[in-house]
C-alpha cells in the first residue's frame, strides 16, 4: 500500500514547500487537504490568517512518500 506526505507549497518567499507531515495514507490527506484551513485562500481561523499574514499565500497537497 502507497504512503503519502502533505506539502506546504508557498506562492512567494525563500520557501518554495515544506513536508508538513509523512507516512499517511490516501484517505487521511485527502482528508486533511479538504479541510478549508489548509489553504491561505480559504482559511479562516486567526491563527492561519495570521501565518498568511507572515508567509504569503501558500496551500497544502500531497505526493506519494517514496
Amino acid at each position: 500500500m502507497s504512503k503519502y506526505k502533505i506539502v506546504r507549497f508557498y506562492f512567494r518567499g525563500t520557501h518554495k514547500s515544506r513536508v508538513i507531515v509523512k507516512g499517511l495514507t490516501l484517505e487521511e490527506v485527502q482528508d486533511h487537504c479538504s479541510n478549508t484551513e489548509t489553504s491561505s485562500s480559504t482559511c479562516k481561523t486567526e491563527i492561519m490568517k495570521k501565518y498568511t499574514e507572515k508567509m504569503g499565500p501558500w496551500f497544502d497537497g500531497y505526493v506519494e512518500d517514496n
